[in-house]
C-alpha cells in the first residue's frame, strides 16, 4: 500500500492504453448508478468517467492529482470504498480530482489500469499512473495514502485545486394546478363541515359536465361522510359480529373501513356478503360496494381486484 516514487512509474499512454476506435460510444451506466458517499459530494471534487471522457480527465492530472476508483455496482466492498473516497475528496478540499470509473461499463480503462479486480484505485500525476491500493482499506488508511500522493504531487510541481462548482438549489415542488370552480367549492365546503353545500356543488359539475369522473367520485365521498358522520365505531362493529347477514349492519362496518383505511376489509366483507344474499338485499350491496369503487378510484389495484371478485360472486 506504500506510493512508488512517481519518477519509477511507466508513462500511461493514454493512445496507445485505450482503443480511439471504442472511444466514440458513451457506455451506459450499471444499474443503481455509481455509489455515492453518505451526503452529496461537493460538486467538482467528484466526477464519473467513461471511455469517451478518459482522456480528457488523464489531461488534467497536469495541474491536479486525479484519483481513479474502479467499482463494479455487484461489489459492497466498492461501494464502501468509493463512499470513503467521496468523503476523503470533500475533506480535502479540491486537492486531487475523484474519478469514479464503472470498470464493467468501461473495460477498457481497467485494461489501461491493468486492473484485475474491484475496487481497484490508481492516481495519475502529470499522465503518469501511481497504484494506490486494491481491495477493502480502512478509511485512515486511505488518507494516510492520499496524504502521501499530494507530498509526491507537490515534489512532481502538481499544485493545484479542483474548483467546487456551483450548489444546485433544490427544485421546487410544482405547484398544483387549481381546482375547478365547483370543486373548489365542493372543497371548503368539507372543510367547514358543510356536506349539504358540497354534495350541490358536486351535483352541479355532474350537470354541467356528466363525464366529470373527479365529481363523481367527491360525491361519493361526502355520501361516504354522510353515512359514517356520528356513528359509533364501536356499536356498529358489535352490531355486524351479532348479525353476520344483517345486510345494514355489514353495509355500515365497510363505510367506516373504507373511511378508516381498511379498504380490502371492506370489499371482502361486501363480496362475501353478495354470495350468500339475493334479490333486493343482494343489490343494495352491490349498489354500495361501486360506490366505494368511486370512492377509492377506479384505477387503485384493490378496485380491479375487487371487481373481479364481484363478477365471479355474481355471475
Amino acid at each position: 500500500m506504500s506510493q512508488q516514487p512517481v519518477g519509477n512509474q511507466p508513462r500511461l499512454d493514454v493512445r496507445g492504453a485505450v482503443d480511439l476506435s471504442g472511444l466514440g460510444r458513451t457506455p451506459a451506466p450499471a444499474p443503481g448508478g455509481p455509489p455515492t458517499g453518505g451526503g452529496a459530494a461537493t460538486p467538482g471534487y467528484v466526477i464519473d468517467v467513461t471511455e469517451a471522457s478518459f482522456a480528457d480527465v488523464v489531461q488534467q492530472s497536469v495541474q491536479v492529482p486525479v484519483v481513479f476508483v474502479l467499482w463494479a455496482a455487484w461489489s459492497e466492498v466498492a461501494a464502501e470504498v468509493v463512499k470513503d473516497l467521496v468523503a476523503l475528496a470533500d475533506e480535502f478540499e479540491g486537492r486531487f480530482l475523484l474519478a469514479r470509473v464503472d470498470s464493467e461499463a468501461s473495460p477498457q480503462i481497467a485494461q489501461a489500469f491493468q486492473a484485475q479486480s474491484v475496487p481497484s484505485v490508481v492516481a495519475v500525476l502529470k499522465g503518469q499512473p501511481v497504484p494506490l491500493f486494491q481491495g477493502q482499506v480502512s478509511t485512515e488508511d486511505v488518507r494516510a495514502v492520499l496524504t502521501q500522493l499530494l507530498e509526491a504531487a507537490a515534489a512532481n510541481g502538481v499544485t493545484g485545486r479542483v474548483e467546487a462548482g456551483p450548489v444546485e438549489p433544490e427544485p421546487e415542488e410544482p405547484a398544483e394546478p387549481p381546482l375547478p370552480p365547483l370543486h373548489q367549492a365542493a372543497y371548503d365546503a368539507i372543510e367547514r363541515d358543510d356536506l349539504d353545500a358540497a354534495a350541490a356543488a358536486y351535483d352541479q359539475a355532474l350537470l354541467e359536465d356528466p363525464r366529470d369522473d373527479m365529481a363523481r367520485a367527491g360525491r361519493a365521498q361526502v355520501e361516504l361522510l354522510r353515512r359514517t358522520q356520528g356513528v359509533d365505531l364501536a356499536a356498529v362493529r358489535s352490531a355486524a359480529a351479532d348479525a353476520p347477514r344483517d345486510v345494514e349492519a355489514q353495509l355500515a362496518v365497510a363505510d367506516l373501513d373504507v373511511l378508516g383505511g381498511k379498504v380490502e376489509d371492506a370489499f371482502v366483507r361486501l363480496v362475501d356478503l353478495v354470495r350468500v344474499t339475493a334479490g333486493e338485499e343482494r343489490e343494495a350491496v352491490r349498489v354500495r360496494l361501486v360506490e366505494l369503487f368511486g370512492v377509492v378510484g377506479d384505477e387503485d389495484p384493490r378496485v380491479m381486484a375487487a371487481r373481479r371478485s364481484l363478477a365471479s360472486a355474481l355471475y
